[in-house]
């Protein structure tokens, strides 16, 4: 279980949000921080160890999902240290809390790392769609919105990963 933020580490804020809610989408937002900063480093091993002759496409497409990870892993950063909370993106908080299935190192075929990338991506994805409702509820229409898009770029990048694999039965 992670470890919550020490509420008398918060900085500053003019943001009329009552400190419990502050301190509680903070802890929301460390929590998908750190799934998107794993999610950026299970893309990159994907990127830099992919084999075949989907090399290429799948290379780039790799290494396009890790830079809108680092994109999405900013913004859930940043609107922790706008909550006043501090953003904690070390390797060691990032281990603890990632909720990603450990990514392997090597794979035999490229389908193995469309999978690995695919599942992150998923992971990700649901995990902040779980958490859209708790901000609207907790009246953080802000938290909720960015979770909402960030959710919905997810899906789409986890549909143009996904679609590099033959369609599993339903």
């Amino acid at each position: 279980m992670s470890k919550k933020t020490d509420l008398t580490t918060h900085f500053h804020t003019r943001i009329n949000l009552p400190a419990e809610t502050r301190a509680a989408m903070g802890m929301i937002l460390n929590e998908r921080l750190a799934d998107y900063l794993d999610l950026e480093r299970q893309a990159k091993q994907a990127h830099w160890n992919i084999r075949g002759a989907r090399f290429q496409q799948l290379h780039e497409l790799f290494d396009a999902t890790a830079a809108l990870a680092v994109g999405w892993s900013d913004e859930l950063a940043e609107r922790a240290g706008q909550l006043g909370v501090p953003a904690e993106g070390t390797l060691p908080v990032i281990a603890e809390r990632s909720r990603l299935p450990k990514a392997p190192l090597v794979v035999d075929h490229a389908d193995e790392w469309v999978r690995v990338v695919s599942d992150a991506l998923a992971c990700c994805a649901n995990a902040a769609r779980a958490n859209i409702e708790e901000a609207a509820d907790a009246d953080d229409a802000i938290t909720a919105d960015l979770l909402t898009r960030i959710t919905s770029e997810t899906d789409k990048q986890l549909w143009f990963v996904e679609s590099h694999l033959e369609p599993e039965p339903t």
